[in-house]
């Protein structure tokens, strides 16, 4: 049985490890996203420390598809919520738009004669 590295992380391989030895497959999904996260800036690094203790939560408190379903809708709602990436968005190009209010000075219609 081959090795899952963090550059190669063949999903039959842990797909097989998660049902024959979980406690290895863990172990193996832990060491992947520290590894991820250490690869970020450090001002980064702690909020995606504190957002994965929450993933981690959420897969402790439920079944593995309960748990599915609230970490879809925890993605739903940081992307679509007022708080999400949209709603932040939207807020920018309201405020823009704002800032960007000016006179227009309407130009001669004969200005090249």
């Amino acid at each position: 049985m081959k090795r899952a590295t963090q550059q190669n992380l063949d999903f039959d391989y842990l797909t097989g490890l998660a049902k024959s030895n979980p406690s290895e497959f863990e172990r193996l999904r832990q060491n992947a996203i520290d590894a991820y996260i250490l690869t970020l800036p450090d001002d980064r690094q702690a909020r995606m420390r504190r957002l994965q203790w929450r993933i981690d939560q959420v897969r402790s408190r439920h079944s593995p598809m309960g748990a599915c379903v609230r970490l879809s809708s925890m993605m739903w709602d940081h992307l679509l919520g007022p708080q999400g990436l949209l709603g932040l968005l939207h807020n920018n190009d309201q405020a823009a738009g704002q800032a960007e209010k000016a006179d227009i000075i309407p130009f001669p219609q004969n200005l090249h004669r």
